[in-house]
C-alpha cells in the first residue's frame, strides 16, 4: 500500500464513529419510512404500483433515484478517472437513454399495463407463456443489474471500516442484501419510492458539493482541471481524446460500439425503470416524470466531468487501482483529498458523508431492483401462470414477499464474486440484456400488428438466452486479470458487452417468429390496445 493509502486508512480508522454513525442514521431513517408505507400498503394496487398517488415530480425524482445507481456514482466515476473520454461516454450513454424511453415507451406502456411489463406483452397474446417469458427476462435482468450495487457495497463498507478479509467482504454483502429485502417486503412500492427520493436528493447534494469543491480548487477553469487530470493520468494527451480504452484495436472499436448500443437502448427495457411509469395517475404525469427524471439526471452526469476528472487530476493512478482496481472508489478518495487529505477531520468527514450517499444510493436501487423481479414473479408467474389467475391478492402479496427473499439470497451469492469488478461495466451488461430479450418484444407488442406469441417467446428467449450466453464467454467472466474469475480462461467471445450481436438478434428473430407462426392474428385486440396505448383510454 503506497503512503497515500495508508493515510486514508489511517484517517478512516480515527473517524469511525462517524462513518458508522452517518451511515447507521440512514439506514434507520429509512426503514423508518419503509415502515410508515408499509402500513398503508392495504392490497396489490398499493405494493405494486404505491396506489397510483405520486405526482410527475415525485416520480420524476424517485426515478433520478432508481437509476442514478452505484454504476453512475462509483463506477462511472472510476472509468473516468482511469480512462478518461472514454470513460465519459457511459455518462452520455445512460444520458441520450432516457429520449427512447421518453418517445417511444413511457406514455403508451403506463397506458397499456397494470403492474408489470408482462401485462403489456400478454395484453393480445396467450397469456401463460408470454408471462412466463416475461417474468423469467424480468428477473434475469434484475439480477444482473444488482450484481453491480453489491460489488459497490462491497467496496465501498470494506473501504470505510479498514475491512481486508475476504470473509468481512462477503458479510458486507449479506448485510445489503438483508436490508433491501426488509425494504422490499415491509415497504413494497411505496416504501421504496420514498426511500429512492431521499437517496435522489442526497446524491445531488453531495456531489454537488464534491463538484463546486473540485471547480473552486481550479478557479472554476475547467480546462485547468482537465489539464493537470491528462498530465497526472501518465497518458498525456490521450487521456482527454477517444481511444484510450475502446481505440487501441479493432475489436475493444466493436466493443465501443456495441457498449453504445446496449446503453442506448438498454434504458427502455429494464424492468424497474419501467414500473415506475405505473405510480402515477395518468400517461401526462407519466411524460411529466421522464422529463423531471431527464433533468435531475442530466445535471447529475454533467457532474461527474468533476468527479472523474477530479479523481485523475487530485489522485495518483496507482492508489486509486490498488485501493480498487476497477477504480470504483475513485470519487470516495477524492472526497477524503478534496476535504483536506487522507490525515485531516475535513477530509475524512467528507469521505463519511459521500460514503454514506454512495451506500444510500446502493440501498435505495437494490430495492427497486428486487421489487421489480419479485413483482413479476408473483403477478406474472405465481397468480397468472401457476395459479392461473385464481390466487387471492393476500396470496399474491404473500408470493411477491417470498420472492423478494429468494431473489435476494441470488443477488447475495452472485454479489460475491463480482465485487472487484467495475460497477458501470456490469450495469451496461444489464442494459445489454434488457434491450436484447425486453425492448424488442415491448415495441413489437405496441407497435407492430402482425407480431404473435411465438414472436414474442423466440424474441425474450433468443435475447436473454444469447446475450447472457455471450457474456459468460466473455472477457468479463474469464480469461484476464480483470475478469471475475482470473485464474481461468474459457472465454472465446471477444466483446466484453454483447450488445452488438445480441439486440440485433433479439429484434430478428421476434420478426421471423412472428412471420413464420401459423397463429391468427386477432386484429380487434391490436386495434384495442394501439388506442388504449396512445390515448389513455381505459388504462388503470
Amino acid at each position: 500500500m503506497t503512503d497515500t493509502l495508508q493515510l486514508a486508512a489511517e484517517g478512516v480508522s480515527e473517524h469511525r464513529p462517524l462513518i458508522i454513525s452517518l451511515f447507521g442514521t440512514f439506514v434507520l431513517v429509512t426503514l423508518g419510512v419503509t415502515v410508515w408505507a408499509g402500513k398503508q400498503t392495504k392490497d396489490a394496487n398499493d405494493f405494486y404500483a404505491g396506489g397510483r398517488q405520486f405526482s410527475g415530480f415525485q416520480n420524476g425524482l424517485a426515478i433520478s433515484g432508481d437509476y442514478m445507481s452505484a454504476a453512475s456514482f462509483l463506477g462511472i466515476a472510476g472509468a473516468i478517472a482511469l480512462f478518461g473520454y472514454d470513460g465519459f461516454l457511459y455518462s452520455i450513454g445512460f444520458l441520450v437513454a432516457w429520449l427512447v424511453a421518453l418517445l417511444l415507451v413511457a406514455e403508451p406502456l403506463r397506458n397499456s399495463g397494470r403492474f408489470t411489463m408482462g401485462d403489456v406483452l400478454a395484453y393480445r397474446m396467450r397469456q401463460r407463456p408470454v408471462r412466463t417469458a416475461a417474468g423469467v427476462s424480468t428477473i434475469v435482468v434484475s439480477i444482473f443489474y444488482l450484481l453491480a450495487q453489491m460489488a459497490g457495497a462491497g467496496v465501498l463498507v470494506s473501504l470505510l471500516l479498514g475491512i481486508t478479509s475476504e470473509v468481512g467482504k462477503i458479510l458486507i454483502v449479506v448485510l445489503v442484501g438483508v436490508v433491501m429485502i426488509l425494504y422490499v417486503s415491509i415497504g413494497g412500492m411505496k416504501g421504496t419510492t420514498w426511500v429512492q427520493m431521499i437517496k435522489a436528493v442526497l446524491l445531488i447534494a453531495g456531489t454537488l458539493l464534491i463538484t463546486f469543491l473540485v471547480l473552486l480548487k481550479y478557479d472554476f477553469n475547467i480546462s485547468a482541471l482537465l489539464g493537470e487530470a491528462a498530465e497526472n493520468s501518465g497518458a498525456g494527451g490521450a487521456f482527454l481524446e477517444p481511444g484510450l480504452k475502446y481505440g487501441i484495436d479493432a475489436t475493444t472499436k466493436l466493443d465501443f460500439i456495441s457498449l453504445g448500443i446496449a446503453l442506448v437502448l438498454g434504458t427502455a427495457g429494464l424492468p424497474h425503470i419501467l414500473i415506475r411509469f405505473y405510480t402515477v395517475p395518468t400517461s401526462q404525469a407519466a411524460r411529466r416524470s421522464v422529463n423531471w427524471a431527464i433533468g435531475i439526471i442530466g445535471g447529475f452526469y454533467l457532474m461527474t466531468i468533476a468527479l472523474g476528472f477530479g479523481a485523475a487530476a487530485l489522485l495518483e493512478r496507482t492508489d486509486i487501482i490498488k485501493s480498487n482496481k476497477a477504480g470504483n472508489t475513485a470519487a470516495p478518495l477524492l472526497a477524503q483529498n478534496i476535504g483536506g487529505g487522507p490525515d485531516s477531520t475535513g477530509g475524512a468527514i467528507l469521505l463519511a458523508v459521500i460514503s454514506a450517499v454512495a451506500f444510500a444510493t446502493i440501498l435505495a436501487v437494490v430495492a427497486g431492483l428486487t421489487l421489480a423481479s419479485s413483482s413479476s414473479f408473483a403477478h406474472d408467474l405465481y397468480a397468472n401462470v401457476i395459479r392461473k389467475g385464481q390466487a387471492t391478492q393476500k396470496e399474491e402479496l404473500s408470493a411477491a414477499r417470498w420472492a423478494t427473499v429468494g431473489i435476494g439470497i441470488v443477488a447475495v451469492a452472485l454479489g460475491v464474486f463480482a465485487r472487484d469488478l467495475n460497477v458501470a461495466g456490469l450495469v451496461a451488461l444489464a442494459f445489454a440484456v434488457a434491450a436484447s430479450a425486453n425492448l424488442p418484444t415491448i415495441l413489437y407488442s405496441l407497435f407492430w400488428k402482425r407480431f404473435t406469441t411465438q414472436g414474442a417467446l423466440w424474441s425474450i428467449y433468443g435475447g436473454l438466452v444469447s446475450s447472457v450466453f455471450l457474456v459468460l464467454f466473455s472477457p468479463v467472466v474469464s480469461g484476464k486479470e480483470s475478469s471475475m474469475f482470473p485464474d481461468v480462461d474459457f472465454q472465446w467471445f471477444p466483446l466484453e458487452n454483447p450488445g452488438l450481436v445480441s439486440i440485433p438478434l433479439g429484434f430478428l428473430l421476434g420478426w421471423i417468429g412472428s412471420l413464420v407462426s401459423k397463429e391468427p392474428v386477432n386484429k380487434e385486440k391490436y386495434a384495442e390496445l394501439e388506442v388504449r396505448s396512445l390515448t389513455g383510454y381505459g388504462a388503470h
